[in-house]
């Protein structure tokens, strides 16, 4: 295994730290750290391997560094039904950049829904940043899987935005890294040294919640109604009701008028990153999105639903400020929807 010199091999999981308080200390640190700031930016939110292999050359992930650093965040997950059972933290340990950091999309959630996948309180979140070793400053870049490309990678950098971290970019993508022969490692998790993460804002306008979601859905076809767009992001077969759902007793269809946009349709099918801008357009356009009006990305519990907001960024395709991601997803809609409702179609 690759070793991690400035790093201490303790035990598998992330050591923990006492709760986070509110940093007063941030704007200080930003305006220390402006010199560094526009040397280490990335010029897009999909970042290329040879871009980050640079970025990691003259920014690494030291502990013991006072500069803002880019830090590799892995956030590998599988969908509960995966055929060979196989865990992010399973992945991360077989191969990862050097030095990253595994990010667990089980475990940085509302602990308190039933509904899986829900985003953290801003405490939580923060406690999760301070044990990842991650600054306010430090630029994140996340990646997913060499087995999957681009999966739940979107779904992590999604969620820091949301709480604010002003720099974080997704990797297009890992298995491009592998095969571009860029380093890897492997081996057991090594600790990090952990700091304070200031408790973040959310921001609530890039959430829908399932009451949104209910009257977008009553008022399809509504003469006057603003036209609210679901794109749903799992399979055809899922939102047709023609297959089942991976989590067992969940009906599967969708919601009145949603528009199906599998998020494989937005990945190269060999390489499984993100397609060009221009494809990317050609896609929504295809399926007869509308930029002028008012999107909310679905799926199936608002993982994959963010591959269509990357994707929508990316081809800056409909305004930011007029798109969301639906965070309880189908899973949330179809156990809260009665059937009375008649608001799952198959």
């Amino acid at each position: 295994m690759a070793s991690i010199a400035t790093l201490r091999q303790v035990r598998v999981s992330l050591p923990r730290c006492g709760a986070p308080q509110l940093c007063h200390g941030v704007a200080r640190a930003s305006v220390a750290n402006v010199k560094f700031q526009a040397r280490r930016s990335f010029s897009s939110y999909l970042v290329t391997p040879q871009e980050l292999a640079e970025a990691l050359k003259k920014s690494p992930p030291s502990p013991i560094s006072s500069e803002p650093r880019v830090i590799p965040v892995c956030a590998s997950w599988f969908l509960p039904n995966d055929p060979q059972g196989r865990t992010g933290l399973q992945v991360f340990r077989e191969k990862r950049i050097p030095k990253a950091r595994f990010f667990d999309l089980d475990k940085v959630i509302d602990k308190r829904s039933p509904y899986p996948h829900m985003l953290p309180t801003p405490k939580h979140f923060a406690e999760a940043m301070s044990e990842l070793g991650i600054r306010h400053e430090d630029t994140v870049v996340v990646y997913d899987s060499h087995e999957l490309g681009i999966f739940s990678a979107p779904r992590v950098g999604w969620t820091m935005k949301v709480f604010g971290h002003p720099k974080v970019h997704i990797l297009n993508n890992f298995r491009l890294w592998v095969e571009q022969g860029f380093p890897t490692e492997s081996g057991n998790v090594w600790t990090v040294e952990c700091g304070t993460y200031p408790i973040p804002k959310l921001d609530e306008e890039k959430v829908a919640n399932f009451e949104e979601v209910r009257e977008a859905a009553q008022d399809y076809n509504k003469e006057g109604a603003e036209g609210v767009q679901i794109l749903d992001a799992r399979s055809y077969g899922r939102w047709s009701g023609k297959e089942p759902e991976p989590r067992p007793g969940l009906p599967s269809g969708h919601l009145p008028g949603s528009i199906n946009i599998p998020f494989d349709s937005l990945l190269d099918p060999k390489t499984k990153a993100f397609l060009p801008a221009d494809k990317l357009r050609e896609v929504f356009t295809k399926k007869g999105v509308d930029p002028e009006k008012p999107i909310i990305s679905s799926c199936g519990t608002g993982v994959t639903a963010c591959i269509i907001e990357t994707a929508l960024s990316e081809a800056q395709y409909g305004s930011p400020e007029k798109r969301k991601v639906y965070d309880g997803s189908w899973t949330e809609w179809a156990q809260r929807v009665k059937p009375s409702d008649s608001l799952i179609h198959t």
